[in-house]
């Protein structure tokens, strides 16, 4: 498995701090550093700052939001970003959800599904150098009267795109038309409630799972006995009763969508309502430890390395590590002996630490 992690550049955050982590990620192997949007700092800003720092990573998007751009300035602005880095920019697309389309930036959500189809085929065609000339159900470039179909003055360019995906309609999208999935929320013993619908787009397209990248995301966390595992696993359960509850709306979460459709529907349900409640605390409460251990790298080493065995038997190809720790040093040395799991994975068994 390939590995990565995703980091912010918002928020108050120590950016200096941020970009050390990063450089420092790199030393130690890591594949891709994922840039994500939501609703602080931009991606593109700090992805060409990051270029500028780092030789050897991949770098991406993790995920610019449909309908924050115009699809071709989507393009522009991944053109740009592969050149910066010497063509080691990965283009991460997510269509969000109401409550930042709508309620930061004043744009409609509505047919999420159709502007990804038609933004991804227009992206597609401006990397090609090809004259933007599209008419869809969203888009129309160029518009009727006096305007020509144009195309950008850079160069072509081959940019992988990767969609951040949930709903069984843009899983099958993903699969489909995208180079790679990004995707969260993950049980592997439950990928089926994901994978189905990326099997269906890939055979649309005449393709099979070897042609689609399956990038997926833990926090990774390591105790060095039971009570330190009882501690973590507690704390993280307020994080994922917000994920179930508080992202999105009372009527659209997609979140929660996922962890019904992998087998918590009702857990889910009751989450989400305590928590839109106001009721926090009692939202975490209702979350099990079987939730968190599922979907994420915490445990001693062993049941880390376990966990990673699993979901690289599952089908996932790159592995995204949020690494804990209070500090710089911690969040590296998480990484670091993270890290060193995975590569032990595909080592000979006699050569195994």
């Amino acid at each position: 498995m390939r590995t990565a992690t995703t980091i912010e550049a918002s928020g108050g955050r120590n950016w200096a701090e941020t970009v050390d982590f990063v450089v420092e990620a790199e030393k130690l192997g890591l594949d891709i550093c994922w840039v994500a949007e939501a609703w602080g700092s931009d991606a593109p800003s700090p992805l060409g700052f990051l270029a500028a720092r780092t030789e050897r990573m991949l770098l991406g998007s993790g995920v610019l939001q449909l309908g924050t751009r115009t699809p071709v300035a989507v393009a522009q602005a991944a053109m740009t970003l592969s050149y910066l880095s010497g063509g080691r920019f990965l283009l991460g697309l997510g269509s969000s959800g109401p409550q930042v389309v709508e309620g930061l930036h004043g744009v409609p959500f509505a047919r999420p599904l159709a502007r990804m189809r038609e933004t991804v085929r227009i992206v597609r065609s401006v990397f090609n150098g090809e004259k933007v000339s599209f008419q869809g159900e969203e888009f129309t470039i160029p518009l009727p009267g006096e305007a020509r179909p144009m195309r950008v003055s850079a160069p072509p360019v081959e940019v992988p795109i990767y969609l951040a995906a949930l709903s069984p309609k843009m899983l099958e999208l993903t699969g489909e038309v995208a180079d790679g999935w990004l995707g969260t929320s993950f049980v592997p013993e439950g990928a089926a409630a994901y994978f189905d619908h990326l099997d269906a787009g890939l055979a649309r397209a005449g393709r099979d799972r070897a042609e689609l990248d399956i990038c997926q995301g833990a926090e990774v966390s390591f105790a060095e006995d039971e009570d330190e595992l009882s501690r973590l696993v507690h704390s993280r359960k307020h994080e994922l009763a917000f994920s179930l509850g508080g992202m999105g709306s009372a009527t659209t979460n997609f979140y929660n969508r996922a962890y019904s459709r992998q087998g918590w529907a009702d857990v889910a349900a009751r989450v989400r309502e305590r928590w839109q409640a106001g009721d926090r605390d009692g939202a975490a409460a209702l979350v099990t430890d079987d939730m968190v251990l599922a979907t994420t790298l915490i445990g001693t080493e062993r049941m880390v390395r376990d966990r990673l065995r699993v979901w690289r038997d599952t089908g996932v190809t790159t592995v995204r590590l949020y690494p804990a720790g209070n500090s710089l040093e911690a969040r590296l040395d998480t990484l670091g002996r993270a890290l060193d799991l995975v590569r032990d994975l595909d080592s000979p068994p006699g050569a195994q630490r």
